[in-house]
């Protein structure tokens, strides 16, 4: 088991920027991925970025350029850096730990809202 705690998340304009954090503890030596995933107004939970504890990242189509994913692994921190943020981008968005067996632990979400 491993908890997250979310943090970072606000109300911005269009184009300005916001960092979310997401502190993991627990059983943190397992964990092989950290990421988030978002969840906006009529839609899924989808992806948003991943990061590999080789430092390895994937990123949504739609915030590439924008996002970058970074991970503290000595601190067991997420961190989301999000630029030139877009009204589309509002969300709540929710940090996972993936550990060695596949197994996935969320945040509780934390609210992002871009106006325009």
């Amino acid at each position: 088991q491993v908890v997250l705690e979310e943090s970072g998340g606000g109300l911005v304009q269009a184009g300005e920027s916001l960092r979310l954090s997401c502190a993991a503890s627990g059983r943190t030596g397992s964990i092989q991925q950290m990421g988030w995933y978002n969840r906006g107004l009529g839609n899924q939970r989808e992806l948003v970025a991943r990061i590999n504890n080789e430092g390895a990242t994937v990123y949504a189509e739609s915030v590439k350029g924008r996002f970058t994913i970074t991970r503290d692994n000595a601190g067991n921190t997420v961190f989301l850096q999000m630029t030139n943020l877009k009204p589309e981008d509002g969300a709540i968005y929710y940090c996972f730990a993936e550990n060695d067996l596949g197994s996935r632990d969320w945040g509780q979400g934390t609210l992002v809202t871009v106006s325009s």
